[in-house]
């Protein structure tokens, strides 16, 4: 691939890839050969890694499409199936970011958002911010149950400037995924670690938002290295391709307890020598947590009003 260069999809808009390479960011349309055939999802999405074919005026041509390491995916009806639509390409990590207060944390988005994590093989990083509200303490109370279960979390305020340098430092040469219900402070936050760096993906994401389909989606270059993008169609990811018995295996305090139950196929509701009810019994399994594994089995496209 001497003659052709290498370069990270930035955006994408009406058929045209704004492509980061060496030489600049350059627009490149895709080759036609590689649109033949039936697909099942995007062949080139942001975040994904391409080669290009420079032209003469400046433009390029994608001719090769490296392999995702992971994606962050929903299923888009089409008039013939189900379509694989990706929301954004090889991301080092997905961005969590609930408030403490105003709004209240939604506890069940958050584990929603969790499993779509972990099966998406996406590492998570949860930010608790506006911690000024409630004070560091109350904060940490509050979302303690998440750090005994093994989750990084960063406690964060605009305010106080409590957790800044941490939260830009995760932030430092990698693609992060944000997420989150509205008025958490997500632009705030971005503003605190870079100017205008939270207008300019909330101006992304609402042109983004769409029913089925995204119209822009782009990825925010961060000062020192890495990108951000705001997703805000994971409140609209459903599990869709997941059977209610696989759910056990994406929290991590429930999956290593199930096959110590009585029965193979034990729901967890209600079956003698269930270890999982046992587990909630002794304390070892949050109730809350139990609810939110509870409602995930019983609708695997759960509403994001949680």
């Amino acid at each position: 691939m001497s003659d052709l260069q290498r370069g990270l999809v930035l955006r994408l808009h009406a058929g045209l890839f704004m492509v980061q390479t060496e030489k600049g960011i350059i627009p490149a349309r895709l080759r036609g050969r590689l649109k033949r055939g039936p697909r099942q999802g995007d062949l080139v999405a942001v975040g994904d890694w391409v080669w290009l074919r420079l032209l003469p005026d400046g433009s390029g041509v994608i001719e090769e499409i490296e392999p995702r390491k992971r994606a962050i995916m929903r299923l888009a009806p089409r008039p013939h199936g189900a379509y694989q639509q990706i929301l954004l390409a090889n991301p080092d990590q997905v961005v969590l970011v609930f408030s403490c207060a105003q709004p209240e944390p939604r506890w069940g988005m958050l584990d929603r958002f969790l499993v779509i994590a972990e099966k998406q093989h996406l590492p998570p990083l949860i930010v608790a911010n506006k911690v000024d509200l409630v004070g560091e303490e109350t904060a940490r109370e509050m979302f303690h149950l998440y750090e005994t279960l093994g989750y990084p979390l960063l406690y964060t305020s605009v305010q106080s400037g409590l957790g800044l340098d941490a939260f830009k430092a995760r932030l430092q040469g990698k693609i992060s995924a944000l997420a989150g219900p509205s008025g958490v402070g997500k632009s705030s936050l971005l503003n605190a670690i870079q100017p205008g760096l939270g207008l300019a993906v909330r101006e992304v994401g609402r042109s983004g938002r769409g029913v089925h389909t995204t119209v822009v989606r782009q990825l925010i270059p961060l000062e020192g290295g890495g990108y951000v993008a705001d997703t805000p169609g994971w409140k609209s990811l459903a599990l869709w391709d997941t059977q209610p018995e696989e759910i056990d295996g994406y929290f991590r305090e429930i999956a290593p307890r199930v096959a110590q139950c009585q029965f193979n196929d034990c729901t967890h509701r209600h079956e003698p020598g269930c270890a999982v009810r046992a587990a909630v019994a002794r304390g070892e399994i949050h109730p809350r947590r139990y609810q939110s594994y509870l409602r995930l089995r019983e609708d695997e496209q759960a509403s994001e009003d949680w």
